[in-house]
């Protein structure tokens, strides 16, 4: 892949956010391709992205999909990363999930594939998150709750259980199976040139094509996503002390983190899970209040937002669907101690003014997952092993000492890694990775 390095960036305490940045080339070549010198534009050769992939978990959460759209995602998922799909399709009158987990059985079995399928109301998953000592996920009926974070939550556990480094998240209602393969190769691609351990990247799509008056209209910004943006920037420039507009992607939900950032953040529940990530890392690294995690302050963070060039098709929602994410993303904004009465007080006139709220009601803070990293992992995968192998198309648990990972060293600096160098490409082997995967 050919990216252009980037070149606005703003800091918010131990955090970097680095302004979107255009793909020039979907495939840059092999390694003994690419140019000799490093410059604004950068290529990365398939066998860097290659390594990155073979390192990754790709989670989509599905929840009555048609198999068809399900299947299309999981052919655009590279062969080297390991799948893992959420489902919490209903089980009556007809079983959904298990004509998902024919459809992928089959496809697993002819792609020689490493997939894992789980269904998010599993009682089994509800009693290892409590066992664990993670109760904040499980309902009053002893059920995991509803919601598509509660399903990116599961997946995180499992990729690390898995042995991941990073893990990223793909929605099932994608028309394009190419769209959904462009992410992932620029999800490596960010992960590629992250200097740190603790590193997220964002798709900030390149148009979102409607209908209009019989003609495909190519538009840049979702309705959703134009407010998100603003008020998540007004928010880092009341800080900041300067107006920004680097914040292009608060509603991504193509988005993907290294495991050691994942574990450490809060997630929001329902359509507030995507901006909460943003929120957590102002709040946690931000330098406001002090950080529980003093290692993520001393390295720092970096947040990549790269432009596809895949046009992102899919199902139109209702009105009544984006005045609910509306609401429930600004909340995330609304609800967190950074924000100012005065902001808080322009974001309740924006819900009005688009009847996401009433006058005079209040707006309720979202519900908020804490970090996963103080769970008891050990007690976990005992509870859940012989599920997981069972639903498993191949093994990919490794051995239970394997749990915990040893920080990566850190990275080198982009001109350091990008001069000319000789030798043959690396194999699967070049690397320390689990050989049961």
């Amino acid at each position: 892949m050919r990216i252009e390095l980037p070149r606005k960036s703003e800091r918010f305490g131990a955090n970097v956010f680095y302004g979107p940045v255009p793909v020039y080339e979907l495939d840059g070549g092999l390694r003994n391709q690419r140019d000799d010198e490093p410059g604004a534009i950068v290529a990365l050769p398939y066998e860097r992205l290659h390594e990155v992939q073979r390192q990754m978990a790709i989670v989509v959460p599905v929840k009555g999909e048609r198999i068809r759209l399900v299947e299309g995602i999981l052919f655009a998922v590279p062969n080297q990363c390991l799948t893992i799909v959420v489902s919490n399709s209903p089980r009556e009158p007809v079983d959904r999930f298990r004509v998902e987990q024919q459809a992928l059985c089959t496809f697993a079995r002819l792609a020689r594939k490493r997939l894992i399928l789980v269904h998010q109301k599993d009682p089994l998953l509800a009693r290892a998150f409590l066992e664990a000592g993670y109760p904040e996920l499980v309902d009053t009926d002893g059920r995991i709750r509803d919601g598509k974070a509660e399903g990116m939550v599961i997946a995180t556990v499992i990729a690390h259980l898995a042995g991941k480094r990073y893990v990223g998240f793909v929605d099932a209602d994608n028309f394009s199976p190419g769209a959904a393969h462009e992410y992932i190769c620029e999800y490596a691609a960010g992960f590629a040139l992250a200097e740190c351990q603790y590193a997220m990247v964002r798709i900030l799509w390149q148009s979102k094509p409607k209908y209009v008056d019989g003609e495909v209209y190519f538009a840049k910004w979702g309705r959703t996503s134009r407010v998100t943006n603003h008020y998540l920037n007004q928010l880092i420039s009341r800080y900041t002390g300067f107006e920004t507009d680097v914040m292009g992607t608060g509603n991504a939900g193509e988005h993907a983190l290294t495991l050691e950032l994942a574990l450490r953040l809060d997630y929001a529940t329902g359509y507030g899970v995507e901006p909460q990530h943003i929120i957590s890392l102002l709040e946690r690294f931000g330098g406001e209040r002090e950080s529980p995690f003093p290692d993520v302050m001393r390295s720092g963070v970096e947040v990549f937002q790269i432009e596809s060039r895949n046009p992102h098709f899919h199902k139109a929602s209702e009105e009544s669907h984006i005045r609910d994410m509306t609401r429930v993303a600004l909340s995330t904004i609304h609800g967190s101690f950074l924000c100012p009465d005065t902001l808080r007080r322009s974001i309740e006139e924006e819900l009005q003014r688009g009847g996401c709220l009433q006058p005079g009601e209040s707006l309720e803070p979202v519900r908020r997952y804490p970090a996963l990293l103080d769970m008891d992992f050990d007690s976990f995968r005992d509870t859940v092993e012989h599920r997981i192998q069972a639903t498993s198309f191949e093994p990919v648990l490794p051995a239970r000492g394997a749990l915990r990972r040893r920080h990566a060293p850190q990275r080198p600096r982009w001109s350091d890694r990008y001069r000319p160098t000789s030798g043959q490409p690396p194999t699967d082997t070049d690397e320390a990775v689990d050989t049961d995967l």
